[in-house]
């Protein structure tokens, strides 16, 4: 099948934009705009604005391009949302998010829009890094974990962390040595299991430690642990949703059958997924 490429830079997009952004500065207008959104500050919008994300990655993994036109346009109307709140305030305004972000990406692509050349991929990760750390030094972040958002999901930041660890040098050599440093940690946290009275503190700082060591063994084998997790999550909901379903076939709900029971139908599930 033939595709096309569709233009993005068109004076529709240019009129849609300028129009979404009447409309977002009428719903905060303070005396005919909606009592909903002029009630709302930076605060109260960024969850939604974190939802909004993983909605555009829900239908990018599910492949539903329609859905993510969708949800690309309730994530644009987040920046928008922002904008206003900071143009109000005078802070900034979207065409200085739009300057900034188009300034940041001319200057990280040299070999694009200078003269500079760069042959491969690996190259230009480099120097990309290479920019982002000189961007870091001049906001002052002189640590080498500056910078990195708290607010990101704990397996995302795990896996940040951990890169940028590793590119002063301190590192597993290889994913077999974070393997043993899982079973290190598994070991620890059996330990404290086997004690008289397992303080819960103890108990989640070594979960934690497993989780962050488990998060850089995606790293050295080059696998993404929120799409891995996502993965094992699906997988999850669909084999327990045909254990459901068998067990809903003789008039039983999960509670009402025993965990041996349980355990066949799972095994089944798991048996009726592999290829044949």
């Amino acid at each position: 099948m033939t595709t096309h490429t569709l233009p993005n830079d068109t004076p529709e997009a240019a009129d849609e934009l300028r129009r979404l952004l009447r409309i977002m500065a009428a719903l905060r207008d303070p005396e005919r705009g909606c009592p909903w959104d002029r009630a709302q500050g930076f605060d109260t919008i960024a969850p939604y604005t974190i939802e909004e994300a993983y909605e555009v990655a829900d239908a990018i993994a599910r492949k539903d391009w329609t859905a993510l036109a969708d949800e690309l346009g309730d994530l644009l109307f987040q920046v928008v949302y922002h904008a206003q709140m900071a143009a109000e305030d005078g802070r900034f305004d979207f065409a200085a998010i739009a300057r900034g972000i188009a300034d940041k990406m001319i200057r990280r692509h040299p070999h694009v829009f200078g003269e500079e050349k760069r042959a491969t991929a690996a190259a230009q990760t480099e120097a990309w890094e290479a920019q982002k750390a000189a961007e870091r030094a001049g906001r002052a972040e002189t640590r080498v974990l500056d910078g990195i958002p708290l607010a990101l999901p704990a397996l995302t930041r795990a896996l940040k962390l951990a890169r940028r660890a590793a590119r002063t040098g301190f590192d597993w050599p290889d994913a077999a040595a974070v393997l043993d440093k899982l079973a290190e940690e598994t070991e620890e946290l059996r330990a404290e299991l086997a004690s008289p009275a397992p303080d819960p503190a103890r108990l989640a700082d070594e979960v934690g430690d497993m989780l962050f060591v488990l998060a850089n063994l995606a790293r050295k084998l080059e696998v993404d642990p929120e799409a891995a997790l996502r993965g094992a999550n699906a997988k999850f909901e669909r084999r327990f949703g045909a254990v459901e379903a068998a067990l809903a076939e003789a008039g039983r709900r999960p509670e009402q059958a025993s965990l041996a029971e349980m355990e066949a139908l799972w095994q089944a599930a798991k048996a009726a997924e592999r290829p044949r």
